[in-house]
């Protein structure tokens, strides 16, 4: 992709599944990674140049935040895609208040202390790109997903409002919504509801996390130079019903 050569690019949740995935397509690109999981990474060492940096850091919690922010201050940021998420599903009458308050600090809380950290140093350096990491479900909900649903909508409205505010400095802000993708968290669904997932889209299956990642890889280049404060829909159709 034109114009993610050397460029400093964070990565959280990028250890398995969709982060993974966009590590890796943006290592071919050339970029120079900062790999952020709450788990180790260092293992993936052998799959990544020399020069990436890793961090093990918790982005629900204040420390993994500074950890993010510390290296920032010392290498830079040219690309944030916040990445990380979780889910706790549950219906509405069993889901308990700590279900609802750790899906919203990894999957909105962090995201908006990491957009706020790296838009300090991009507005500084008027330039940058933010991706964030919304959902279909955030168009038409899901059940037993209403704290995840209401997270990925709450991420499509802060990077709106993002995109706005930060235009005037040269720094685009965009998100990446998701269908059904193939990672290990689905890999754990019995065979016949993926029969019933893959039947829903209109391209008949699930997504792989390598066509999210050109999605990211897309929206960071400079082919995606004037878009901003979009929500890519990247579900092979779903959300047309």
């Amino acid at each position: 992709m034109n114009g993610l050569e050397n460029k400093i690019t964070m990565i959280t949740g990028a250890g398995s599944g969709i982060g993974r995935a966009t590590a890796l397509r943006f290592a071919q690109e050339g970029a120079r990674l900062c790999l952020v999981d709450r788990v180790a990474v260092d293992a993936l060492e052998g799959e990544f140049p020399n020069g990436t940096q890793f961090l093990q850091a918790d982005v629900s919690t204040q420390a993994g935040i500074d950890t993010c922010a510390s290296f920032m201050d010392e290498h830079g940021i040219d690309v944030l895609i916040n990445n990380a998420g979780i889910t706790r599903d549950k219906s509405i009458g069993k889901m308990s208040r700590e279900d609802w308050d750790q899906v919203i600090a990894v999957n909105l809380t962090a995201v908006f202390e990491l957009c706020r950290a790296a838009a300090q140093r991009m507005r500084e350096q008027q330039s940058g790109v933010i991706l964030n990491a919304a959902s279909v479900v955030a168009h038409f909900g899901n059940f037993g997903q209403a704290n995840y649903a209401a997270t990925k909508a709450g991420v499509i409205g802060l990077t709106k409002t993002l995109a706005k505010e930060l235009g005037r400095f040269n720094v685009r802000v965009n998100a990446v919504a998701p269908g059904f993708i193939e990672t290990p968290m689905t890999a754990a669904i019995p065979e016949k509801v993926l029969d019933q997932i893959r039947s829903k889209p209109p391209l008949a299956r699930m997504g792989r996390s390598e066509e999210i990642a050109s999605a990211y890889a897309f929206l960071a280049s400079d082919d995606a130079s004037y878009i901003t404060g979009t929500t890519l829909n990247v579900d092979g159709g779903l959300v047309l019903g």
